[in-house]
C-alpha cells in the first residue's frame, strides 16, 4: 500500500480512538459502581495472571468493564456479541489506548463473528464473559475444547442460560457458569428499565413514530417485556400482550394491559415488539392478518422471533430500505410491512442499547462474579447456578452510596428475633 495511504488510515484510525475515547469516558462518569470497581481492583488485582475472553455488545459500557478486568491483572480478549452492536470508535480506542484484544466491526457476517470467537479461544482464556453463550459453545466445540482447563464462566442473558442449562442436562457443560443473568440487580434494572427504555428509544430513532395513541403489541411478558409494555405504555400507546405462561398473561391482564392470542393481536397492532427468546413467534400466518404500514422489531437476543424466511416468502419482491434501519416487504395485496434492523435486537442495532447508568449496575455484577470465579477452589464442579446473594448486595450498597443514599441496619435484637424460632 502506498505510504500515503498508510498515513490516511493511520489518521483515520486515530479520530476513530479519540472518539470512542470520548465515548467511553462519557459513560464512565455514568458508571460510578463499576468505577469503584475499578479502583478496588487496581489495589487488589484478583485476576492477576489470568486470561479473560469477553463476548459482549462492544459498546462504551463494555468498554468500562473491559477496563476493570484490564485494572484486575487480566489479560483481555473481547468480541462482538451482535454484529449490528459493535461502536468501532469503542473498539478502536479499546485496542489503542487499553491494550485489550478487540475483535468485531460493525455489521460483520456470520463468517467473522464465528472467526472471531475461536481466535479468542484460540488464546486458551481461563474465564469467559458471555452473552448468548456462543463463546461457551465454542469453547466446547470439538477438536480441542479448551473447557477442560476453565475456571468458569458467566452468562448475561436468558436465552445463553437456556442453552447452557440444556448442555448442564446433556451432561456437556465442563465449567461451572454464574447466572448473572439471574441476580436481582441484574433483572430489576438491566431488563426493566435498561430494555424498556432502550428498545422504545431504539425504535423511535428508526421510525420516528408517534407512540401516543398508537396500538403496540408486545410478545412476551417476562422481566424485558414488562419494561417494554410500561415504558410504550408511559409514551401514551395503546399496549397489549401475548404469552405463552399464564401466570404471566394474568399478571399483565392485572396491571391494565390487553392480554391477546397473538393471532388476534396480530390484525390490530402497528407496531410489534418481540421479546421471547423463542424462534418464529411472527410468522406467516401473523403477517398475512397485519394492517398495512406495520412496523416489526425484535428485542430478542437472536433474530430468530420474527421469520424471515416466512416475510420472504409472501414478499412480491425483495425488500428495499425506505429508511436506513427499515426494510420494506411490499405482499401481493398491496400491503407492506416494515421491519427493523433485520430482525436484530432493536435496542442496540438502532440505538445505544441500555443507558450507562443501568450498565453500571450489570457490569459490576459481571467483574464482582469473574473475580469470584478466580477465588473459587478447584473442587466447584460444573454447572450453572446463581452468583452469591452478597454479589447483589454489594451491588446495591455502591449504588445508593453513589446516589447519597443511607438506609436502616437491624440492631442486634431485630437480627435475633428474625433469626428465631417464633
Amino acid at each position: 500500500m502506498p505510504a500515503g495511504r498508510r498515513s490516511a488510515r493511520a489518521s483515520h484510525d486515530a479520530v476513530l480512538a479519540d472518539a470512542g475515547a470520548a465515548r467511553i469516558a462519557w459513560a464512565d462518569r455514568q458508571m460510578p459502581v463499576l468505577r469503584a470497581i475499578r479502583e478496588r481492583f487496581e489495589r487488589e488485582r484478583p485476576l492477576a495472571g489470568l486470561r479473560v475472553a469477553v463476548c459482549l455488545h462492544i459498546t462504551a459500557e463494555t468498554a468500562n468493564l473491559v477496563r476493570a478486568l484490564l485494572a484486575a491483572g487480566a489479560e483481555v480478549g473481547l468480541c462482538a456479541a451482535n454484529p449490528l452492536s459493535t461502536q468501532d470508535d469503542v473498539a478502536a480506542a479499546l485496542s489503542a489506548a487499553h491494550g485489550a484484544e478487540v475483535y468485531g466491526e460493525r455489521g460483520e457476517d456470520r463468517a467473522a463473528y464465528a472467526r472471531h470467537l475461536e481466535r479468542l479461544v484460540a488464546g486458551r482464556p481461563q474465564i469467559l464473559v458471555d452473552d448468548g453463550a456462543e463463546l461457551i459453545v465454542t469453547a466446547h466445540a470439538p477438536p480441542k475444547p479448551i473447557a477442560a482447563q476453565l475456571i468458569g464462566a458467566t452468562e448475561e442473558t436468558t436465552t445463553g442460560l437456556v442453552r447452557l442449562r440444556s448442555m448442564e442436562a446433556d451432561g456437556a457443560l465442563r465449567c461451572p457458569v454464574l447466572a448473572v443473568n439471574e441476580t436481582l440487580t441484574e433483572r430489576v434494572f438491566n431488563d426493566r428499565y435498561g430494555t424498556g427504555q432502550s428498545v422504545i428509544d431504539g425504535i423511535l430513532r428508526a421510525t420516528d413514530l408517534l407512540f401516543a395513541g398508537r396500538s403496540v403489541v408486545v410478545l412476551g411478558y417476562g422481566s424485558a417485556g414488562r419494561g417494554i409494555a410500561a415504558r410504550a405504555k408511559g409514551a401514551g400507546a395503546n399496549v397489549a400482550v401475548c404469552e405463552v405462561d399464564p401466570v404471566r398473561a394474568l399478571e399483565a391482564r392485572m396491571e391494565g394491559y390487553g392480554v391477546l392470542h397473538s393471532l388476534a393481536a396480530a390484525a390490530i397492532g402497528e407496531v410489534f415488539i418481540t421479546v421471547t427468546g423463542a424462534p418464529g413467534v411472527l410468522r406467516r400466518e401473523h403477517f398475512e392478518l397485519m394492517m398495512d404500514g406495520a412496523v416489526l422489531a425484535n428485542a430478542g437476543h437472536f433474530d430468530v422471533e420474527i421469520s424471515l424466511a416466512d416475510l420472504a416468502a409472501i414478499a412480491v419482491s425483495p425488500p428495499h430500505a425506505v429508511l436506513p434501519l427499515i426494510d420494506e416487504y411490499e405482499l401481493a395485496d398491496g400491503r407492506r410491512l416494515n421491519l427493523v434492523t433485520q430482525g436484530r435486537v432493536v435496542n442496540l442495532a438502532a440505538a445505544a442499547g441500555h443507558p450507562a447508568a443501568v450498565m453500571d449496575m450489570s457490569f459490576a455484577a459481571q467483574a464482582l462474579a469473574v473475580a469470584h470465579l478466580a477465588r473459587q477452589d478447584a473442587t466447584d464442579g460444573p454447572g450453572v447456578r446463581l452468583p452469591p446473594f452478597a454479589l447483589d448486595h454489594e451491588v446495591a450498597r455502591l449504588k445508593l452510596a453513589s446516589l447519597g443514599i443511607e438506609i436502616d441496619v437491624l440492631s442486634v435484637a431485630q437480627e435475633r428475633y428474625l433469626r428465631s424460632f417464633r
